[in-house]
């Protein structure tokens, strides 16, 4: 698959993860406000698997991109990635068996996307596949995202609401607008042996 085919599959895969979530974790939210019906608590755990798989593809799609620069690094990325998803299928087995919500189970999930983030939002800052001030946002969204689980489980903050809900704030900005936003338009930036290529050859030709 070409770069430009790769950027265009992630920037989708960013939007359908994001919006599946969204209406994934409403729908069990009702649940356990008091719903009692099946039938949406068991749409609402699809679809939080759907975003799962979608995340898991952006990780694969990722890795072929990253590995150019940091291959040992961008490996873990996918990893993470499956582990989110594994968690979340997890919890939603459990849930539509026991008809319970696991305990903290949206912070069990961000714990591997916010580690997985970081290391993703670091390779596009250093390799420059995107420009550097999305990069900063996405990094800024995950470190506020792996900090505040631990606030959230030490009873400082509730992630699901006020300053806790602030903390998604750059992250979603992230994901959901910037990113695929210049994934579909611009695509990854130039590969770093070309961007060296480039400048060698602009050197030789200015001297």
């Amino acid at each position: 698959m070409s770069r430009r085919k790769i950027a265009v599959a992630v920037g989708t895969l960013f939007v359908v993860q994001m919006v599946t979530a969204l209406f994934g974790t409403s729908l069990i939210q009702a649940f356990v406000d008091g719903d009692t019906d099946r039938a949406p608590l068991t749409a609402g755990v699809v679809l939080m698997l759907c975003s799962g798989i979608a995340v898991v593809g952006i990780g694969l799609l990722m890795y072929q991109v990253l590995k150019e620069f940091n291959r040992r690094l961008a490996f873990w990325y996918p990893v993470l990635r499956i582990t989110e998803l594994t968690v979340s299928a997890v919890c939603g087995i459990y849930l539509l068996a026991q008809l319970t919500v696991v305990p903290y189970h949206l912070l069990w999930v961000y714990i591997p996307t916010g580690i997985g983030g970081l290391i993703l939002t670091y390779l596009l800052f250093a390799s420059r596949l995107v420009p550097r001030p999305i990069a900063v946002l996405g990094f800024i969204g995950y470190l506020s995202l792996s900090v505040g689980v631990p606030l959230d489980l030490l009873g400082v903050l509730d992630m699901n609401e006020g300053a806790g809900l602030a903390l998604l704030a750059p992250g979603g900005l992230f994901e959901f607008v910037f990113m695929p936003i210049w994934l579909f338009a611009k695509g990854f930036g130039a590969p770093p042996l070309v961007r060296r290529q480039a400048r060698t050859s602009a050197a030789v030709a200015g001297a």
